[in-house]
């Protein structure tokens, strides 16, 4: 192709059907590029709408940039407008880009300038999705992109297969040539031939980090996207027919762990989009859906299944065995937050595992990939495993509603339950309505009935509170869950409760029920009788005048905005300034946190509880995360962390006590006396001693010192803290040194009723030995759970007899224990406070938690169990002293080290006494068991005001 104008370096082909209103945007974010060595070719397949008018326009405006191409037919595919783009294009390297979508302004200049230095094929930038209604932004697989590289092949880097988008990526025109490279024009999905065939042929892969495309989604689209559509029978016919192209040209090209890879991608992603939602399919379309499926999924190699995540291989494994059931429980799990959706299937437990259902155990592959032990059901609390209740029945007796409903009781956990169903007006759960249910169990599951009557209907406000959330609210085990509700369509058509509105029942007169997005019930206001439809049509024809219009849509845009505000951080943040903040202080107000709300714990709650025997006028009010309060006292005020009520508290109050931090970007006023007891003295390195805190900018260090800075109060223990932790930290506040309030109960012994409670919930009622296994926390563990460092079979084959383990994963690690070790082992994950723990263990194994100073004070046995040791402190964290030469306990890098260790404890004792001794001397010197009578003489009984800074 010859040409008067000089050859672009970049030439960006844009596919467009039908987008008038978005295609200009995507055109000028390439025309805006700051590399100017560009041109745009826009290929239209055959639009109904104005978008040829729109591109006519653009073309005659920006005749050198913009070229025009309009197909003579609509293809229905993205492919063929796609090959008709690059058939014209001038440049020396080609991007693509879809009507909807746009470039980041110098994506043009990042992505050659790392293939001029790389000499790449093809270079790989990160995609951003971008919520249209929101703004929330997410990268696409943001792993494969996190770092500037090279690789000379897919084989360097077989996960690049995960990313089938042809859209985040530069090509170099004569790569496409040589390699024959086009897209398919048949089918959808076209992107994944297209990408794998350019993966197995470039030499040269490259990756840049910087942001290069935005992908725009409107979930609310009038034409869902075909990634929206995906449940569509036909989607599904082109994704196995082009994920059997992909086979091809890796048997053509690549080697069988690429196959591997991309059968584990199939599995986790492509599979599992087209099966989301599939128990709310027809039965018909569900089977259809597995007959299409079915033979290509028997094809995929055992360790596919093995290696892909847990949840998509379940899926994929009852799509092998035709289980419509498993299939739709398995993708009733997935659709949730952080893959936990609603669990609907029936755990069993089979020789001491836990497994998905008690169906295809018999075979070797359905009994591996069915085996959920280490997803933790059995130990996750009640509120993490998202239960949700079928409904099943709807009666309308007069006025009366009775609604009837099943739940799924994991592994039995559900004992003794309690249940009401409960709404509450969105974005105000103070305005909550309750009626009682009867719940009982039926086999494995419990069935559960409801009646509301007119004298127990919700009182809305009207017009200001429309949509309400709608739940069966279980107390079980000493927790309590909010259950939502999912049902049939039918159902949900017949689902409505009687209401009286306070300002609006002219118009509204019930509560009807709707699916959400998510799949679950809500319910809104509306009209059943006639006095309220005549209101509700009055309305409705206001609404069709054109000012009715407006100012119906200007109210519903003032209420969505205002909603939207008052969830923003920064709107809180200014009403805890301006308004709470000014309020007067309320003296007896003392707000209690410990461990940012996740427990009722440590020397916060040993302080309260002082407070409490003291006599002295107080009133508290403990902070707590989550949905529901479980475990904190019942004669206080609860607040949720980060609420409203948490907030106007913290203005307020007249002291603030925690062991961790309230929120860093609260300023604490200057009446109000900050105690900050913190959680352990120091081992690691802590504050502005730690590496990743000397790497952050000024700005940062600046923020965490003002969060410090608020501080009057720190409890020492030690002058090793004094030393150590408190100057890593930058503490400027007084030093009390009266030790840690926790401690006090492990020198006193003053509980023995709490002591044995727990021993009997936590069934030690033989007269084996007790061991705490108490590590801290390595930072990939929040991810991944915590993992032993040591063989539980063999400790259960060796010590099982004589000890039972008690194993306590840091506050920030999950940890799942198999069922086969409940004689011997017990996950203590969830009892919130860790001091009786330590009373009830005869030993103590941990590794560099603070924990080894608190328990050295009881004068048992301490191991410390540090396989990683030389890491750990040589470059990984850093210490303030040498364990090994200090420790009162062995140090054990090994697991038969730490058997040996376990031995004989009372030898191990005697040995150590010496160093047990001068241990607690060095880092006990203030702990008498009474800092938490210190403190409430200081500040609550004394008459004095305590320390005040602003």
């Amino acid at each position: 192709m010859t040409s008067s104008h000089p050859r672009p370096d970049v030439t960006v082909v844009v596919i467009v059907y039908n987008d008038a209103a978005r295609i200009e945007t995507a055109v000028q974010s390439v025309l805006d590029q700051s590399l100017r060595s560009r041109e745009v070719i826009v290929v239209d397949d055959h639009s109904t709408d104005d978008t040829p008018r729109v591109m006519e326009r653009l073309a005659a405006q920006h005749p050198d940039d913009v070229k025009f191409i309009r197909l003579p037919a609509n293809s229905g595919h993205c492919g063929a407008p796609r090959n008709a783009g690059v058939a014209q294009a001038r440049g020396r390297y080609i991007m693509f880009l879809d009507s909807d979508d746009t470039l980041d302004r110098h994506a043009c200049r990042n992505l050659v300038s790392m293939a001029e230095e790389s000499d790449a094929d093809m270079v790989i930038g990160r995609c951003v999705r971008i919520d249209v209604a929101t703004g929330k932004e997410t990268s696409w697989m943001p792993w494969l992109v996190k770092d500037k590289v090279v690789y000379e092949s897919l084989r360097d880097e077989p996960e690049l297969l995960y990313d089938v988008l042809s859209t985040n990526k530069l090509y170099r025109h004569d790569f496409l040539k040589r390699e024959n490279l086009v897209f398919l024009e048949d089918r959808y999905y076209e992107d994944n031939v297209f990408s794998a065939h350019a993966y197995l042929t470039a030499k040269k892969i490259a990756i840049i980090p910087q942001r290069v495309y935005n992908w725009m989604v409107e979930r609310g689209a009038a034409t869902l996207s075909i990634t929206n559509r995906a449940r569509d029978v036909r989607n599904l016919t082109d994704r196995i027919a082009v994920t059997q192209k992909i086979d091809a040209l890796i048997a053509r090209y690549g080697t069988p762990e690429l196959r591997l890879q991309k059968d584990i991608r199939f599995i986790e992603n492509d599979l599992r989009t087209h099966l989301t939602g599939f128990a709310e399919l027809p039965e018909a379309t569900q089977q259809q859906m597995l007959d299409i499926a079915r033979p290509y999924v028997n094809g995929i190699g055992p360790e596919a299944f093995k290696q892909a995540k847990p949840l998509p291989a379940i899926a994929a494994y009852m799509v092998r065995e035709g289980d419509a059931e498993g299939v739709a429980t398995a993708h009733d799990y997935l659709t949730g937050k952080e893959n936990r959706g609603r669990l609907t299937t029936t755990l069993v437990v089979r020789d001491g595992r836990i497994f998905w259902c008690d169906r295809h155990l018999d075979d070797p592959l359905g009994r591996e990939v069915l085996d959920v032990t280490e997803l933790g059901f059995q130990d996750l609390p009640l509120s993490k495993l998202n239960l949700g209740s079928t409904l099943t029945a709807v009666r309308r007796d007069g006025g009366a509603v009775t609604l009837s409903g099943v739940v799924t009781d994991p592994l039995g956990r559900l004992q003794k339950p309690k249940a009401s169903l409960v709404t509450w007006a969105r974005g105000n759960r103070r305005r909550q309505f309750t009626v009682k249910a009867a719940i009982e169990p039926a086999g494995t599951t419990l069935t559960w009935t409801a009646t509301v009557t007119p004298a127990q209907a919700p009182r809305p406000i009207g017009f200001v509170d429309p949509i309400y959330s709608f739940v069966l609210r279980v107390k079980a085990a000493g927790e309590t869950v909010d259950v939502n509700l999912f049902a049939a369509p039918e159902l949900i058509d017949e689902l409505s409760l009687p209401v009286k509105p306070v300002l609006s029942r002219l118009v509204a007169d019930r509560l009807e029920a709707y699916r959400t997005d998510k799949g679950n019930i809500a319910l809104r206001l509306a009209a059943e009788g006639k006095g309220a439809k005549a209101g509700g049509d009055a309305i409705s024809k206001l609404r069709s005048q054109p000012l009715g219009a407006r100012l119906w849509g200007k109210a519903g845009t003032v209420r969505r905005d205002l909603r939207e505000r008052l969830d923003k951080r920064n709107t809180k943040l200014a009403w805890y300034d301006n308004v709470f903040s000014r309020m007067p202080i309320s003296r007896k107000t003392v707000v209690f946190e410990s461990h940012m709300g996740k427990q009722y714990s440590d020397s916060p709650r040993a302080i309260y509880e002082e407070l409490k025997r003291s006599g002295a006028p107080f009133r508290a009010v403990w902070a707590y995360a989550g949905e529901h309060p479980n475990g904190f006292p019942p004669d206080v005020k609860l607040v949720r962390r980060q609420s409203y009520a948490y907030l106007r508290e913290l203005g307020r109050a007249r002291y603030w006590v925690d062991n961790q931090g309230f929120p860093h970007d609260l300023r604490k006023r200057a009446g109000t006396t900050y105690i900050q007891t913190w959680h352990g003295s120091a081992f690691k390195r802590m504050g502005f001693d730690e590496a990743q805190i000397k790497a952050q900018t000024s700005g940062q260090q600046d923020k965490l010192q003002s969060a410090i800075d608020r501080f009057d109060v720190f409890l020492a223990r030690t002058e090793h803290d004094a030393r150590t932790l408190t100057k890593g930290m930058r503490v400027h506040a007084e030093l009390m040194r009266v030790g840690y309030p926790r401690n006090d109960v492990l020198i006193r012994q003053d509980n023995p009723d709490e002591v044995a409670a727990l021993r009997k919930q936590l069934k030690l009622t033989d007269d084996r030995k007790v061991l705490l296994y108490a590590p801290t926390f390595r930072p990939d563990q929040i991810k991944t759970g915590l993992e032993l460092p040591f063989d539980l079979d063999e400790f259960v084959e060796r010590f099982g007899d004589k000890y039972v383990l008690l194993v306590r994963p840091h506050y920030l690690v999950s940890f799942a224990l198999p069922p086969a070790y409940a004689h011997s082992v017990r996950n203590v994950a969830n009892v919130h406070d860790v001091t009786p723990l330590m009373q009830i263990a005869d030993a103590v194994i941990t590794d560099y938690s603070s924990l080894m100073f608190d328990y050295a004070l009881l004068d048992r046995p301490l191991i410390f169990h540090v396989p990683d040791y030389d890491d750990y402190v040589g470059s990984s964290r850093g210490s303030y002293f040498d364990l090994a030469e200090v420790a009162p306990g062995p140090l054990t890098r090994t697991g038969d080290e730490l058997f040996a260790a376990l031995t004989d404890l009372d030898a191990l004792k005697e040995r150590y006494a010496e160093r047990h001794r001068a241990f607690v001397a060095r880092f006990g010197e203030y702990d008498n068991g009474n800092a938490a009578k210190a403190v409430v003489d200081r500040f609550f009984t004394s008459g004095t005001q305590g320390a005040r800074r602003g």
